[in-house]
């Protein structure tokens, strides 16, 4: 009896990206159906289990060091797929652009689980943006940020902006770095799941669908005290940090 790829004419691209569109699908009417009805408990528990599931759906295999992220935790950003890969380990806010609201699918899950939209270019909308992020992290303690402004292939690590870094210190929780590396299972680097120069989103998910043996790294580094310091000094000591972790 043929398996059932094999049946449908399919190539294992196509099965991956098949069973993406299906899971994206799934996670829409689990947020528009099942999440009016649960508590926050149960909704970020939710989040997590489909999130792990999109990593290995992708063809991932996610390895995790360092304890359970808390506070604000600021991580380098690589691609789109950063953001379920942490939301496998800890589910948690993210603070994202607000060109992802024009994303076809994702764009709509994550105005509905927790995302808090940051306006490029508007001093205001920043400002405004901080002060929610000081809110979610006093009510909820935990929430996501990638200080570098956009992507890299993760290989290096830009500059971070340290305005939302005030966040943590105005909310009184420290900072846990995060370093994210994509691989290949024999060690080697992959730029499969970089979201960088022109290529699009569709690019990118194919570029991953097509990729074999993928690994990403998730290395916790310990929590940064925010306290008896300011933005500044506490976003240069994460960046060091997590650029010492990619060596």
């Amino acid at each position: 009896m043929k398996s059932v790829p094999a049946a449908l004419g399919l190539s294992r691209t196509s099965l991956r990206l098949f069973r993406t569109a299906v899971h994206l699908v799934w996670g829409c009417a689990t947020v528009a159906f099942v999440f009016p009805f649960c508590t926050l408990i149960t909704r970020r528990a939710l989040k997590r289990r489909w999130s792990r599931q999109l990593v290995e759906i992708l063809g991932f295999t996610l390895v995790k060091r360092g304890e359970t992220p808390v506070g604000l935790i600021v991580s380098n950003h690589i691609s789109f797929i950063d953001i379920f890969v942490i939301n496998a380990i800890v589910p948690t806010a993210f603070v994202s652009k607000n060109d992802v609201l024009n994303w076809p699918v994702i764009g709509w899950l994550s105005r509905h689980t927790e995302t808090i939209f940051l306006q490029r270019g508007n001093r205001r909308a920043a400002q405004d943006t901080r002060q929610l992020l000081t809110a979610h992290l006093l009510s909820n303690g935990v929430a996501a940020v990638f200080p570098e402004g956009t992507t890299t292939a993760g290989d290096t690590v830009l500059p971070f902006h340290a305005a939302l870094t005030q966040s943590a210190i105005d909310a009184g929780v420290p900072v846990t770095p995060v370093v994210l590396r994509y691989r290949e299972r024999g060690g080697s680097p992959s730029n499969a799941a970089a979201y960088i120069d022109d290529i699009s989103l569709w690019e990118c998910i194919r570029n991953i669908a097509r990729a074999e043996n993928l690994v990403v790294d998730v290395r916790v580094l310990p929590p940064l005290d925010s306290t008896m310091t300011d933005r500044r000094h506490l976003s240069a000591q994460a960046h060091r940090h997590i650029s010492n972790a990619l060596g």
